[in-house]
């Protein structure tokens, strides 16, 4: 069979897409890598910036999207796209168990991955006192010091979730100023428990059998000091999961594939939706209208082909 369209990814984007895409009767299923939609929003502890329901945790909001699909009787498909190549103007998929699907159109809204630190202790204490998702693992830091390193929206809502289970938390950021929206940041300073380490690098995580300090630079002055904590929570982006198609569409120099408003990417039939595609705004609703304003460019696509 051959689908009109294939959404790979099921977070807010290929949800949205989802929704659209059966609205619109043509013929498609979603690839969802773990069986769990949501994407990154899962691992978010408070969503207050989508319109309508403020306050609903980010599992809670992807259950709302994924009962959407369902009810309009969307097909997923679980496993992880390990091939993509191209015959003629149809689009061909391959799974990781070796199942291959084709399709006149894809959405790409697959996201990214956690940026790492690349400092020596990383790998080593990986699930050991070292988390990239504080919402999944926080809890096992109640009434301990813990530190989160970044200065986003991600990082700075995280640390306000640390900061109500955990004794002290430290929050490591390179720059003199947050990235993170206006309200956030009021809301984490704020908090008699939070002390923020302005123009600070980590340059080693250290510890026995699982973390037990860090080593930071100040990057202004040089000065390095050891910092005692038993975790360390890491929230300094992600990298777009764009390896695969990256030598067949085109993407930036930091591997966001290049698409504007309409999704619409320099290969005909090919559309990038979400954290994946160059945007100024990554956010759930930016994310949620990449779907809608991408099976719109489908549909114009497949009236045309």
């Amino acid at each position: 069979m051959v689908y009109d369209v294939i959404i790979i990814g099921s977070g807010p984007a290929g949800l949205s897409a989802a929704i659209y895409a059966q609205r619109a009767e043509l013929t498609n299923i979603v690839i969802e890598k773990t069986g769990i939609s949501g994407g990154q929003i899962i691992n978010t502890y408070e969503v207050d910036n989508y319109p309508g329901i403020p306050g609903i945790s980010g599992f809670d909001l992807s259950a709302k999207f994924r009962e959407h699909c369902d009810r309009l009787n969307t097909a997923f498909i679980t496993g992880e796209v390990v091939g993509f190549k191209l015959e003629d103007n149809i689009k061909v998929i391959t799974l990781d168990d070796g199942t291959v699907y084709r399709a006149r159109t894809i959405v790409i809204s697959s996201g990214g991955r956690p940026r790492h630190l690349n400092v020596p202790g990383e790998d080593k204490f990986a699930g050991l006192g070292l988390s990239y998702c504080a919402t999944c693992d926080g809890a096992f830091f109640k009434n301990k010091t813990v530190a989160v390193v970044g200065g986003g929206d991600v990082a700075v809502e995280d640390a306000i979730f640390l900061s109500r289970i955990c004794e002290k938390v430290y929050v490591i950021h390179r720059r003199d100023e947050f990235r993170a929206i206006k309200s956030s940041v009021n809301k984490l300073l704020a908090n008699s428990n939070v002390e923020v380490l302005w123009d600070s690098v980590v340059e080693s995580i250290n510890g026995t059998q699982t973390v037990e300090s860090l080593n930071i630079k100040n990057v202004k002055t040089g000065d390095v000091s050891i910092l005692e904590v038993a975790g360390i929570f890491i929230a300094i982006g992600y990298i777009p999961n764009s390896h695969l198609f990256k030598d067949i569409v085109a993407t930036d120099d930091r591997g966001y594939i290049i698409a504007g408003e309409n999704c619409e990417t320099n290969v005909p039939g090919i559309f990038a939706a979400g954290d994946i595609r160059t945007k100024d705004l990554r956010q759930i609703i930016t994310a949620a209208a990449d779907g809608a304003n991408a099976i719109t460019a489908v549909e114009k696509y497949l009236n045309k082909n």
